[in-house]
């Protein structure tokens, strides 16, 4: 019987033990499929677990088992059914060179058995996955084998497909894995599991068996949702890369990618690389986007296409017909995240829809909990489920000093927002959120003149797109206690970190809703100082005037001390800038005596500071420099990086007019650097102006032009017409210096311009170098001439001056103009 095959000499022992098919799977424990596949040479070489259960079974003597395991051996060198390729993609894998190198390495390392290319639908990670198998084909002796899990409706398919896959045929359906580990054995195999994501769990259950049995099997695995199994490791498949500036949109590989397949489809977009950079900055380098919206070039523009995607990416469909649903449709890749959600990670991804340019975990708790100071146990929810969240690809962390932040791809984020208004629950979400703000507002709010400032700056600049969704909101729902504490929470934070304009908008229209109210309220009285103070750092004096005694007489009916010194202070600058010294001084001294009655170190401190500023804006420069010094030695105890700057700035211009140069610059450069770390925009404005006004006394003409156009172009962004006044006199003194008459009396005749407007007159200091300018221009042009270029300048707009009256042929930039 040397010859026989197992399947016969399987029949022949049964038949002679009197045995059916059925018996003899009762009395081994398997399968009559199995007995059957046996038999009929279906399944041949079957395990040594599975002969010891048929020799038993049969009552063999150890002739008839050697003889039937002998041939068991014959049956399993035959050659196997082949294993399933991998597929050959369709297009060229473009962009992926960093990704294709860093997670072929990993592969390629022995301590990587499980590799798992994870990221959200439509990233990329089958192209990913197909091209990392066939750069590491050779590391592996016994080939590669892909298994794909897509089409797999039901989760315990996951076995049965590897064995598909690799051409196996186990025995006993109730020990697949074991039968699957068991026939792998030994060899250098590469199994490719592709889009795990919706089997996840018996998909880890069958890999850590198959790692457990098989010591040289690898595996790669494409999922949206990690396995979370021992040995696995994760590397995340990245956007494409977008363009990095505008001289190398071409170099962009998602640039790359969208002209490629619009090109494909018979629209060559190449005289659009611009648009094509704006349309795939929008879709934040998803490929799969980028492949459906370069569809769309068949029935738009690019340019149109652009417009499209600002307003909705709904837009996002007509994928290949043969994709299956999730690829054919942006909403549809992400729908297939969604739906294998579990009610709480719906609820959250909805809600978390809410924020825009990222959250905290305490943000997330909050609106989770509908609290505006989540507990322990609302943390630990939201930690729980935003974690699961990042595990499926829908959510992204990043972790910036100690903090760990979130945030969702724009494509993500408006399917998770339809989802949330789908069910209702928009605006109790946005009012949660507004909750959340107006409480971090005003937590930071106390925090922005101490040792910590520039940390709170910060804190508050990187909320900044929720701190405007949250007042947005507000003020679109008439939330009038929200919008009032929330506008007037930031009114110090815009001024510090220059939104002038904007934080203006939003106090006005906050206390627009708040109307005329009989009782004031310290929230009404806050905000009416932050819109009087803003409108005077954009010197709309009339304006100021009236915002800040109106909230002078609401501090004073609430016996607020503080709140009238420090309006005191804003209604002195008002007066400072108009000219009015004698009322600046008299305001600054009533604020200090304010602040000394309630022992208000900073008040004080502040107090000194302007009258400082007072007094050397009139040519006082001695009493100015007393003044300013008692400042600096009190904001450095207190750690207030603002006071700090604005001393170092005094007394560095303070130092100039007196012609200690040297001694300015080291002061003003100082306040440079202060307020460059702070991110204090007014105090680099500053300091940028005076550091010109030095380099111009030295003659370094060309480094004073360098300093005074980045001070001009700060004030004026930021809406200081006064100061861009001042800086456009300097500069005009400059022009005078390099023989640019005509110029220099166009620029004179541009601040003046600006001062008439506003109603401030030229500053006592600068009085002497101001006239002294104008007679050298008079002098060196005749009459028509300067009369011609001033009135030039008096008619250009601020916005408009860099380039509103020509130089030479010759010069294109601003500097050379001088």
């Amino acid at each position: 019987m040397q010859g026989t095959g197992f399947g016969d000499l399987l029949r022949r022992h049964r038949r002679e033990a009197g045995l059916s098919q059925e018996r003899l799977a009762e009395l081994a424990g398997l399968s009559v499929d199995a007995i059957a596949a046996l038999e009929r040479g279906r399944r041949r070489a079957p395990r040594p677990h599975t002969l010891r259960l048929l020799g038993d079974a049969l009552r063999l003597g150890t002739p008839d088992l050697t003889e039937l395991a002998a041939a068991a051996r014959r049956d399993g060198d035959t050659p196997r059914s082949p294993m399933r390729p991998l597929p050959v993609a369709a297009n060229e894998l473009l962009g992926r060179a960093t990704e294709l190198t860093d997670t072929s390495r990993l592969l390629g390392e022995k301590v990587t058995r499980l590799l798992t290319l994870s990221g959200p639908g439509g990233v990329g990670k089958t192209q990913l996955g197909i091209a990392v198998a066939g750069a590491v084909r050779d590391k592996f002796a016994d080939g590669i084998c892909w298994v794909p899990l897509a089409p797999m409706a039901e989760a315990a398919a996951v076995a049965p497909s590897i064995a598909a896959s690799t051409g196996l045929h186990p025995l006993d359906g109730g020990r697949l894995v074991e039968e699957i580990a068991d026939q792998i054995g030994r060899r250098h195999l590469l199994l490719v599991l592709d889009n795990c994501e919706h089997v996840i769990g018996d998909a880890a259950l069958v890999c850590t068996a198959l790692l457990e049995q098989c010591p040289n099997l690898s595996l790669l695995t494409t999922s949206r949702e990690l396995l979370r199994i021992p040995g696995e490791t994760v590397y995340v498949v990245p956007p494409l890369a977008l363009p990095e500036s505008d001289q190398q949109l071409e170099a962009s590989p998602a640039v790359r990618l969208f002209v490629d397949r619009a090109t494909a489809r018979g629209h060559e977009p190449t005289e659009q690389i611009d648009q094509v950079a704006r349309v795939v900055r929008r879709l934040e380098g998803m490929p799969l986007a980028i492949e459906l919206a370069a569809a769309r070039t068949n029935v738009l523009t690019v340019e149109e296409l652009a417009v499209e995607l600002e307003s909705s990416f709904g837009i996002l469909s007509g994928g290949s017909s043969t994709a299956g649903p999730r690829q054919q449709s942006l909403s549809g890749a992400i729908g297939w995240s969604y739906d294998l959600l579990a009610p709480p990670e719906r609820e959250l991804f909805g809600l978390l829809s809410v924020f825009v340019g990222g959250w905290t975990l305490n943000a997330a708790a909050a609106v989770l909990a509908g609290k505006t100071n989540p507990g322990p146990i609302e943390r630990a929810a939201a930690l729980d489920l935003t974690g699961r969240l990042v595990d499926k690809s829908l959510v992204r962390v990043s972790r910036d000093r100690g903090i760990a932040r979130y945030d969702m791809l724009e494509v993500i984020r408006e399917f998770a927002a339809g989802q949330l208004a789908t069910a209702g629950r928009t605006d109790e979400a946005a009012r949660h959120h507004a909750a959340f703000y107006r409480t971090l507002a005003e937590e930071a709010e106390s925090h922005l003149r101490g040792a910590n400032q520039g940390d709170w700056l910060d804190r508050l600049d990187g909320e900044l797109d929720n701190l405007r969704v949250a007042i947005a909101w507000a003020l679109r729902a008439r939330a009038t206690d929200e919008a009032v504490r929330l506008s007037g929470g930031l009114w110090l934070f815009c001024y510090l970190r220059g939104y002038y304009a904007e934080g203006s908008e939003w106090l006005v229209r906050a206390l627009a809703l708040a109307g005329e109210s009989p009782t004031p309220t310290a929230a009404t009285a806050k905000a009416s100082l932050g819109a009087g103070m803003l409108a005077f750092l954009q010197c709309e004096y009339d304006e100021a005037t009236a915002r800040l005694e109106s909230a002078l007489a609401q501090y004073q009916e609430l016996d607020d001390t503080a709140g009238t010194a420090l309006v005191m202070q804003r209604l002195g600058g008002v007066a400072r800038e108009r000219g009015d010294y004698v009322t600046a001084e008299n305001l600054h001294c009533q604020s200090f005596d304010l602040y000394e009655s309630l022992r208000d170190r900073s008040g004080m401190a502040w107090a000194h500071n302007h009258l400082g500023f007072v007094a050397w804006l009139r040519g006082d420069l001695e009493v100015a420099a007393r003044r300013c010094r008692k400042a600096q030695d009190s904001f450095r105890v207190l750690g207030d990086g603002e006071g700090l700057a604005w001393s170092l700035i005094s007394l560095g211009t303070i130092a100039q007019y007196s012609g200690e140069l040297t001694e300015a610059e080291d002061l003003l450069q100082e306040s440079l650097a202060l307020s460059q770390r702070l991110g204090y925009r007014e105090g680099v404005a500053w300091s940028l102006n005076q550091l010109g006004i030095v380099e111009r006394r030295r003659g370094l003409t060309e480094r004073a032009v360098h300093l005074l156009d980045e001070s001009l172009a700060e004030h004026r962004d930021l809406g200081d017409r006064w100061r861009s006044a001042s800086v456009l006199e300097e500069l005009a003194t400059v022009a005078k210096q390099r023989n640019r008459s005509e110029y220099a009396a166009f620029l004179l005749g541009a601040a003046d311009g600006i001062r008439e407007v506003i109603g401030a007159p030229v500053p006592e200091v600068e009085k002497a170098d101001h006239q002294a300018t104008r007679q050298a221009i008079e002098q060196s042009l005749n009459r028509h001439a300067f009369r011609a270029a001033w009135s030039a300048g008096r008619a250009t707009p601020l916005s408009a001056v860099a380039d509103g009256y020509p130089g030479p042929a010759t010069s294109p930039d601003r500097s050379s103009r001088l």
